[in-house]
């Protein structure tokens, strides 16, 4: 359960969010996370750091640059919901809900969907729709590219998908 809880806390910040994103495509540097969102190196170190004491982020690979070492971190996704309480998730949740507000504002115009629903369904079609999602998430996440590929545009997708208590 603290290694859940490490996690979450860990992610539970836009920028460590923002961060999971680019390396789910291709290893990075520090020094690349570092350009590509416009934040100072140390700045980066500190936050890959962060994510990798959590077991977010693993080192890909190191290379030799100017006599020190650049270690290539990798964010792996596929990880289901940890058991843990809500008051833990909840930092997560904010962080998602300020990303989302930040990616809204960079959307474009053309093909997008919003939902937002609270409904009462039968737990067949719960199971069913929770399969969708989840494989939706795995085949994005496996199809990303490296930040700026020719070819390619930035998207989002932000889910949030749970069972509610009966009120």
């Amino acid at each position: 359960m603290t290694d859940e809880i490490t996690s979450l806390r860990a992610s539970a910040h836009p920028l460590r969010l923002r961060m999971l994103s680019l390396l789910t495509s291709d290893a990075m540097s520090a020094a690349e996370v570092a350009r590509e969102l416009d934040i100072a190196h140390a700045s980066a170190s500190y936050h890959l750091r962060v994510l990798h004491d959590a077991d977010l982020i693993t080192v890909d690979a190191e290379e030799r640059i100017r006599g020190g070492v650049a270690k290539r971190y990798r964010y792996h996704h596929g990880r289901d919901e940890p058991a843990t309480s809500a008051e833990d998730l909840e930092g997560q949740v904010q962080a998602m809900a300020q990303e989302l507000l930040r990616r809204f504002r960079q959307r474009t115009k053309g093909k997008g969907s919003f939902t937002d629903a609270e409904l009462w369904v039968t737990p067949a079609v719960w199971d069913e729709v929770l399969e969708r999602v989840v494989e939706t998430s795995h085949h994005l996440h496996a199809a990303a590219q490296r930040p700026r590929t020719e070819g390619t545009i930035p998207v989002n997708l932000t889910i949030a998908a749970f069972r509610m208590a009966a009120r």
